[in-house]
């Protein structure tokens, strides 16, 4: 049937079908969206007329990647489950870290407390209440030394979840891997380094974002040479689309931010198909679920096309899109937590399908608190379902050819190019950051979504309707109150114990480095063999790089 035939078929069908039933039953709302697209009715072969199936759509494990970075995909192997995990002291997060692997999961994922991801010792006058709290205190290689107690780091893989001082914490997991007996060239894992999002999303930054940048790309160029199979950086969606950003602006700030980390990779020398291999991702799934199946197909594709194009990248391993996803913290309820079981299953299907290459579940209660041990067993339980009894698991990419799903997949790639073309136009992401941009634009997006809901245009089940008032959350889990107290005295234990010389010896060294511009991974790394905290370390790049004041946003 040709395009004309089915346009005019489909206006004889609005002129008397849709027109009768209109008629009598209106349509719920007047318009419909995803969180970045208005969404018609329904979709014909006329959407998607400029789809062009080898060159946009492909094979699996074919440039340029829609369909998924590996032939089989989930047919030859499940993607990794690696709930995210970590709190109080090292020694309780070991032991909730065997649990998780005892439950059959296989890959870890390390919260960090406030204080460590900010760069201050537990002892000092700003990490007072916060030690423990949101993820697990490390000040020493010591406190590395008992969370991996007993947990072989040739055979598990690790994601870290920290930023701003990540080249720190990823030379205290070297240096606790040579302990084991290990090489650095055997570690596999991840280091979060996406500081740029700090910026604009959480806010655990601490030096200005110029040098951050340094910083992130000497861990990378580091590690393309010395840990090969560990992912450097993961560049993160994920808290962009958390503070508020659309799918589109989670695509595009990202990859904005990526392109600035690869760019300061190449001044410094380094080649592209060198550090490419090991940038990974993580990013956000929420509830629209066609969006986020579409989202994950227009990331590989712009990826693949963005390396090779832009960056002139040869290997197909510098194209491959991989990344990591957890199901939207922000869409997670305080009221009626027992629905945010439903919310992370539907998001981690879509992830599913969408071709993600690991995956955590937000747990049920943690709008309320640190997740529980139940409700971390629940999260990974709910992933073992969707691998093992749903069939999402055996086809590869299964809504390829849907017209809605490709016109989708084209309108988040159009729109998150107009925004990486932007923020190239304003100088690149540090200077978007800078100016504020990226920070106004995910902030009218969170607000316009809030309006949503108190309007009621907008139904969050079990906040704005559908509510229980008798609903009363029961299940909060607290960290012991006494860490802060146990944590401190930890350390000074450690620092008695300690070559005082060389740990003062070994911060001259890092402070020579970060006057220069030589590379600042092997003075870290001889600071943390010394038993240096990352307090002393980050205090020396607060003394040479300074603090970062943000710029009001309006």
């Amino acid at each position: 049937m040709t395009n004309d035939a089915i346009t005019s078929a489909q206006a004889a069908w609005e002129e008397e079908a849709l027109a009768r039933v209109l008629k009598r039953f209106p349509e719920r709302r007047g318009e419909f969206r995803t969180s970045s697209a208005e969404t018609k009715r329904f979709y014909t072969p006329n959407d998607v007329t400029g789809v062009d199936y080898l060159r946009d759509v492909g094979f699996p494990g074919q440039y340029p990647f829609t369909r998924g970075v590996q032939p089989t995909m989930y047919r030859g192997r499940l993607w990794t489950m690696r709930q995210y995990a970590g709190f109080g002291t090292a020694q309780e997060s070991n032991q909730r870290f065997r649990q998780l692997m005892a439950d059959g999961q296989t890959g870890l994922s390390v919260a960090f407390d406030l204080p460590t991801q900010i760069g201050y010792d537990s002892d000092s006058e700003m990490a007072i209440g916060e030690v423990g709290q949101v993820g697990v205190a490390v000040d020493t290689l010591a406190d590395m030394e008992d969370m991996f107690d007993g947990i072989p780091l040739d055979k598990i893989s690790t994601s870290m979840t920290i930023n701003a001082p990540a080249a720190i914490l990823v030379a205290m997991y070297i240096a606790v891997a040579e302990k084991q007996g290990h090489a650095a060239s055997v570690i596999t894992g991840t280091a979060q380094n996406d500081v740029l999002k700090e910026y604009v999303a959480r806010g655990t930054y601490i030096f200005p974002p110029r040098q951050s940048v340094r910083l992130a790309a000497d861990l990378i160029t580091y590690c393309a040479a010395e840990t090969p199979r560990f992912n450097s950086i993961s560049v993160s969606g994920y808290h962009i689309r958390d503070a508020g950003a659309t799918a589109a602006q989670e695509i595009g700030f990202s990859f904005a931010n990526a392109i600035e980390y690869i760019s300061e990779c190449e001044r410094r020398g380094a080649n592209i198909d060198d550090v490419a291999p090991r940038i990974s991702w993580i990013f956000n799934t929420h509830n629209y679920f066609f969006e986020e199946v579409a989202k994950y197909r227009a990331l590989r594709r712009m990826w693949a096309r963005l390396m090779k194009e832009r960056f002139g990248a040869q290997q197909a391993e510098s194209m491959m899109f991989r990344t990591h996803t957890q199901t939207g913290g922000s869409t997670l309820t305080a009221q009626q937590p027992l629905n945010n079981i439903v919310r992370a299953s539907i998001q981690s299907l879509a992830a599913v399908v969408g071709g993600v290459q690991s995956l955590a579940l937000s747990c049920y209660d943690e709008a309320l608190s640190i997740p529980t041990e139940q409700a971390q067993r629940m999260a990974l339980r709910t992933q073992q379902i969707i691998a093992h009894e749903t069939g999402a698991a055996d086809t590869i990419d299964p809504l390829a050819g849907s017209y809605y799903v490709e016109w989708l997949t084209n309108e988040l790639e159009r729109e998150a190019q107009a925004i990486i073309d932007r923020v190239d136009d304003l100088g690149g992401s540090v200077a978007a950051i800078e100016g504020g941009y990226m920070q106004s634009e995910i902030q009218e997006a969170a607000v316009a979504y809030q309006r949503e809901i108190e309007s009621g245009e907008r139904v969050i089940v079990g906040v704005n309707d559908f509510v229980d008032v008798e609903d009363q959350p029961q299940i909060i889990f607290r960290p012991n109150t006494t860490v802060g107290a146990e944590q401190v005295a930890r350390l000074a234990k450690v620092r008695a114990g300690r070559d005082q010389g060389a740990v003062a010896a070994s911060l001259a060294r890092l402070r020579e480095a970060a006057r220069g511009d030589e590379p600042l991974m092997p003075p870290i790394l001889e600071a943390v063999r010394t038993y240096a905290t990352i307090g002393e370390m980050c205090g020396v790049l607060r003394d040479e790089w300074g603090e970062y004041t943000p710029p009001t946003v309006v």
